[in-house]
C-alpha cells in the first residue's frame, strides 16, 4: 500500500496520513459529543474505565479503515478478538486505540487522543495521534517526516531533540499509573525534570515535536494499540521507541501486552536510558 506522499505531508484524501487524519477527526467529533454529557462509566476491569466514547470511536474508525482498506485487519481495543484473528499472519495491519487515555477523559483533564497505526511487514510505518479537546493531530510515516496539524489545517514539520545528556532531559511519564516502582524507576534516570502526563499517545507526540526529550513507562504499557501509532510516529520524527530492555515490538506476538513497558526517546538518549533502568531492575 503506497501513501500517495512523494515528499512530506500533503494532506487531503490522496495520502495515507491523510486519510487516517480524516478519520480520527471524524472519531474525535463523537468522543466530544459524549464528552459534554453526563456519561456513565463502565469497567472492563478493576482501574480499566470504558465508555460510550470509546466505543462509538471504536465503531467509527473499524467501518472507516475496513472500506477504505478491507483486506487489512484491524486491532482496535474495544473489538471482540475474533474480529481481527489471524492478523499475525498478514502483511500489513492497524492498531486502533480509539479513545487512549479514557481515566483522563473520565477525569475530564482534556489528556486525551485517538490513536491509529499502521504496521507494513515487521514496522509501525504509519500513524496519526489526534487530540480531540485541541483540535491537533501529530502525523507520521517513515520515509516522509513527521507532523503537526493544527484544527485549521495549518501544518509544520516536527522532530524530536538533539538533547544528548541525559542529566539535562525532561521525562515524560504516566500521570494516572504512579506507584513506587514506578517513581523508583524514573528517579533513577538522573533526569532534571519528570512530567506528569496522560495517554501514551500524548505523551508520544510531546517527544516527537521536542517537547520532551523521552518518555518512560518501564513496566507494563498497556497492549500494542497503545505502541503502534507512538512508535511510527517517534521514528517518523528521528527519534526511537523500543521496550523498557531496548528491544523493538513485534506486532505480530502471540500477545498483545506492552509487559515489558516502553521507552519511546529522541534516540541519543535511549542506549543511556535502558541501561539505567537496567541497574534499577538489578
Amino acid at each position: 500500500m503506497s501513501s500517495g506522499v512523494s515528499a512530506g505531508f500533503s494532506g487531503g484524501s490522496a495520502s495515507l496520513l491523510g486519510t487516517l487524519d480524516a478519520i480520527a477527526r471524524e472519531a474525535a467529533e463523537l468522543i466530544l459529543q459524549v464528552y459534554a454529557t453526563k456519561f456513565t462509566v463502565d469497567f472492563k476491569a478493576p482501574r480499566d474505565p470504558v465508555t460510550e466514547a470509546d466505543r462509538q470511536a471504536n465503531e467509527l474508525i473499524c467501518d472507516r479503515l475496513s472500506k477504505r482498506f478491507p483486506n487489512v485487519p484491524i486491532v482496535a481495543e474495544e473489538s471482540e478478538p475474533e474480529t481481527f484473528a489471524g492478523y499475525r499472519k498478514a502483511e500489513r495491519i492497524f492498531f486502533v486505540d480509539p479513545l487512549d487515555g479514557t481515566r483522563e477523559f473520565v477525569a475530564r483533564n482534556g489528556e486525551f487522543v485517538v490513536m491509529i497505526g499502521y504496521v507494513d511487514g515487521a514496522r509501525a510505518t504509519a500513524s496519526v495521534i489526534h487530540a480531540p479537546v485541541s483540535g491537533i493531530s501529530w502525523l507520521g510515516e517513515l520515509g516522509n517526516g513527521a507532523y503537526q496539524v493544527e484544527s485549521d489545517g495549518s501544518q509544520k514539520p516536527i522532530s524530536v531533540s538533539a538533547l544528548s545528556t541525559l542529566g539535562e532531559a525532561r521525562i515524560v511519564g504516566s500521570r494516572s499509573h504512579r506507584n513506587p516502582a514506578l517513581e523508583q524507576a524514573l528517579a533513577s534516570l538522573g533526569a532534571r525534570e519528570l512530567i506528569a502526563l496522560g495517554s501514551a499517545g500524548l505523551k508520544a507526540s510531546v517527544v516527537a515535536h521536542g517537547a520532551a526529550d523521552a518518555y518512560v513507562a518501564p513496566h507494563y504499557a498497556g497492549k500494542r494499540w497503545d505502541a503502534c501509532a507512538a512508535d511510527a510516529l517517534i521514528s517518523a520524527a528521528g527519534g526511537k521507541l523500543t521496550d523498557s530492555r531496548g528491544d523493538l515490538f513485534d506486532y505480530r506476538s502471540e500477545h498483545l501486552d506492552n509487559d515489558r513497558g516502553v521507552v519511546a526517546s529522541n534516540g541519543l538518549l535511549h542506549d543511556a536510558i535502558i541501561e539505567k533502568l537496567e541497574l534499577a531492575r538489578g
